[in-house]
């Protein structure tokens, strides 16, 4: 069962239910990628050195990373409803106190408590729906839909940026900060409360250990690009694999544990979450830095970069909506391995367009990586539901997602470090794109290789 709704309530409203979870998940996408085409006026205001500027990314990835999987078991427990409308108000707060920030550190700070509301409404999202749709057509539609709203974010995010960047890089943070506020209140007037609850005490012990992991992880992740060998990332790293080792423990333990240790032997839910990994570490890691690269290296304005990230991410957003007309003829895993090669032949036709200085020949490339995009984005939302038990919809739907920002934090570290190796930013590029495109062939692979046992 999807969950009990809570006593004294109407039943669920499927339509308002996934127009309002699609709607804050666009605002928490959007907030997302707002940096991405501000990113030069950030570290121009703030002074932001450019072995820092990784941090102006990461702050929100880190957030998400270390809440997430918390956030989706404490959704399923104690309720979706609750959870979600923190994560709206949460949001709403953070992104003010971000347009308020002055330096790297109170930005960062921002992005990070950003990070932790949206992983309360990315978590609590999917629960919602699987509680609001029945198994079948409509659940598959239903988080389509909601994935294609997640292309959705990441289009508009930059458009906003781009579109009243001229009147400071605070105006699009005070414009989201608005439409979150909008949105819970729209949220405390429509959703119904549901969850299902285990029993026992929550686990905060697990909650901890693993928030202070995830931090480790990404934390080494975004310093690495200085040094791997570096003291202060050996630390971080070394710290990192004890706290998981320590939250593997404790989880075995637990009587409510945040996930149930036992779905990490299943093939859908390794095939789920390093579906995820990929798509943050090749697809997201990459453009997350190419509209800051292409104003670097084109010389183009924001407003020009934002339009061409959009020829991406609004491609994704329009294949994600028809995905659902296949989707009963394509499993998510080849869903998957499809959108990773759309991506890796997307990416490398761009090869050589910016040594050339010619953003034209981008054009057929950003297209191509945006269907594989939108296929992903739809089979990601549907495959982490059915790996897991239908009432642990939110942490599946948390470790899904766990796996997709440590990737996407990991994945910008890495395009910044490999773009900034190079001698040339025009080579720079080029090599980010390799980069890319062949972490997304490995992961079409390993899609391919995670076959269900015939037991399954």
């Amino acid at each position: 069962m999807g969950g009990d709704a809570a006593p004294g309530r109407s039943g669920p409203r499927p339509g308002a239910t996934l127009a309002v979870t699609s709607a804050a998940t666009t605002v928490a996408l959007m907030n997302y990628t707002v940096p991405m085409l501000a990113l030069p006026d950030l570290a121009a205001d703030f002074g932001t050195a450019i072995s820092a500027q990784a941090w102006l990314l990461n702050g929100a990835p880190l957030g998400l990373a270390a809440l997430l999987l918390v956030a989706g078991s404490l959704a399923d427990d104690y309720g979706r409803r609750g959870l979600f409308l923190a994560g709206t108000l949460g949001l709403a707060l953070t992104t003010g106190l971000g347009a308020l920030a002055d330096s790297t550190l109170t930005f960062t700070l921002a992005r990070i408590a950003q990070g932790a509301s949206s992983a309360a409404i990315i978590a609590s999202s999917l629960g919602l729906l699987v509680h609001a749709f029945p198994a079948g057509s409509a659940r598959v539609r239903a988080t389509g839909v909601w994935g294609a709203f997640v292309s959705a974010g990441i289009a508009t995010g930059p458009l906003l940026a781009g579109g009243l960047g001229s009147y400071g890089w605070q105006l699009p943070y005070a414009v989201l900060a608005s439409a979150a506020l909008v949105i819970a209140v729209l949220a405390f007037r429509t959703l119904t409360e549901s969850r299902a609850p285990r029993g026992g005490r929550p686990d905060l012990v697990g909650a901890v250990v693993l928030g202070l992991a995830m931090t480790s992880l990404v934390g080494a992740l975004t310093l690495g690009r200085d040094g791997w060998l570096r003291t202060p990332v050996v630390l971080l790293l070394v710290a990192a694999a004890v706290l998981t080792g320590v939250f593997a423990a404790v989880e075995r333990r637990g009587g409510a544990p945040l996930i149930d240790l036992g779905l990490l032997g299943r093939r859908p839910f390794q095939a789920a979450t390093s579906g995820a990994l990929f798509t943050g570490l090749a697809v997201i890691g990459l453009f997350s830095y190419l509209p800051a690269l292409l104003q670097r290296t084109l010389g183009i304005s924001p407003m020009g970069a934002a339009g061409l990230f959009v020829l991406w991410s609004g491609t994704a957003f329009l294949v994600a909506l028809q995905t659902r007309r296949i989707a009963h003829r394509v499993a998510a895993r080849h869903q998957l391995a499809l959108g990773f090669l759309l991506h890796a032949a997307g990416a490398l036709s761009m090869l050589g367009a910016v040594g050339a200085g010619s953003w034209g020949r981008l054009v057929p490339g950003l297209v191509v990586a945006g269907v594989g995009s939108g296929l992903l984005n739809a089979a990601l939302p549907r495959l982490s539901v059915e790996s897991v038990p239908q009432e642990r919809a939110a942490m599946g739907s948390g470790a899904n997602n766990t796996a997709r920002y440590i990737g996407s934090a990991a994945g910008v570290a890495l395009m910044i470090a490999v773009a900034t190796s190079a001698s040339t930013p025009q080579q720079g590029t080029d090599l980010a794109i390799v980069v890319s495109a062949g972490a997304t062939v490995l992961g079409a692979a390993i899609m391919l290789a995670l076959r269900p046992s015939p037991s399954r």
